[in-house]
């Protein structure tokens, strides 16, 4: 992709989509009632509104903008040099992330539950053995080792290697007027049908299939994320679908504001479950709509931090967990209280990141690969295809 055709806004929207999972994730070490790996004693139950409000749409965004990427990606490669291309993208941070920097989060969860022994160097060498592990020593602790927050990466290459496999399907008739029809969607069909799949799924299998994250049992989320994914892939190069996300972004954003007060209103007044559904599905795809609109409308240029965070995005995304399980450990015995603390824990983790991914990762060649990151180009005067072509000479 040229720098004239890169599409800004979703360099843009990726690198916000995944700051936004730091607070997140912040979030939900303080959010009471909902499960995470540590829990801290200050739990709030008025975040559960506002983390509902953002946990509807903010993984279906992700593919979605990932989808966007693939589209792009495609133009021009063949299918499986794309999906060998992609598994060592992927699959080596996932390998390395599971054995490196995953592994303290479980230490952590496990000791906080009494189930494991103090001291992290005994712990390790039973990870990497991978356990045996009493029964709910920490998630994932029934496979030996987890992936925990990277459980992403495994779920993007399934789906980018199903997309890769399908061309032929895809790029048949049928296929092309599915396409056609998808991209051609115009005025209030487009802030309606896409949302039809994804109301379907809501309804038959989310009461059949909790989310799992372990990739052979999400019988829900897998059919909802691959078809963001799918949409993404499909609008990726249509210029003229996003022109009219932008015309409806106002429209979108009215109407999500609508759905997510409605389901947050229902859900507290005790409403049927089919009916929050419903609405959880509307709400998701016109808060994407939306967030699609005004990224197009306003993020798309050449943003001074957007080479710099598309080349970050990948460590932080990798090391950020890890570091607010990290964070607090080391600020739960200060009790700090409700309000210093979580600035604290993400000041923490924000400055963990950017120290080890500038300061580290970035600057070390084999460290690169192991973060998702390409290798480092060499100045031209040390690249060695230039001396070769002066010998040649």
């Amino acid at each position: 992709m040229t720098p004239e055709s890169r599409r800004h806004d979703i360099d843009a929207l990726r690198a916000l989509a995944f700051g936004l999972l730091i607070l997140y994730h912040v979030g939900m070490y303080y959010v009471a009632a909902w499960p995470w790996h540590l829990k801290s004693p200050q739990a709030a139950a008025w975040l559960q509104a506002p983390m509902q409000v953002v946990n509807i749409w903010r993984m279906d965004l992700v593919f979605l903008v990932s989808g966007v990427a693939l589209g792009f990606l495609f133009r021009g490669r063949d299918s499986l040099a794309l999906i060998r291309q992609r598994a060592l993208r992927l699959m080596l941070p996932l390998v390395f992330g599971m054995t490196v920097v995953v592994p303290y989060q479980a230490y952590a969860e496990a000791l906080a539950r009494g189930l494991v022994a103090p001291g992290f160097a005994g712990f390790m060498l039973r990870y990497l053995a991978m356990g045996p592990w009493p029964k709910g020593a920490f998630a994932g602790s029934d496979f030996g080792m987890t992936w925990n927050h990277l459980w992403y990466l495994p779920y993007l290459f399934a789906y980018t290697a199903l997309v890769a496999l399908l061309q032929p399907l895809l790029g048949s008739a049928a296929g092309q007027r599915l396409r056609a029809g998808f991209t051609g969607l115009r005025r209030w069909r487009l802030l309606v049908l896409p949302a039809l799949p994804l109301l379907l799924y809501a309804l038959t299998l989310a009461p059949r299939f909790p989310a799992t994250h372990d990739l052979l049992h999400d019988g829900y989320l897998h059919p909802l994320y691959f078809t963001v994914f799918l949409y993404g892939y499909w609008m990726g190069i249509d210029a003229g679908l996003w022109r009219e996300l932008e015309r409806l972004r106002s429209w979108a954003l009215a109407l999500a504001v609508g759905f997510v007060a409605a389901y947050l209103a229902l859900r507290a007044a005790g409403a049927e479950a089919w009916l929050l559904r419903g609405l959880r599905a509307f709400y998701l795809w016109t808060a994407i709509a939306a967030i699609l609109g005004f990224a197009r409308r306003y993020l798309d240029r050449p943003w001074p931090w957007l080479h710099w965070a598309n080349e970050s995005v990948y460590p932080w995304y990798m090391l950020h967990q890890t570091l607010i399980v990290a964070g607090a450990v080391l600020l739960a015995p200060w009790r700090l209280g409700p309000v210093l603390e979580p600035v604290l824990l993400v000041a923490f983790t924000v400055g963990g990141c950017w120290i080890l991914t500038d300061g580290l990762i970035r600057r070390i060649g084999w460290l690169r690969p192991l973060f998702g990151l390409k290798p480092r180009r060499l100045p031209a005067a040390e690249d060695p295809r230039r001396f070769r072509d002066f010998v040649a000479r």
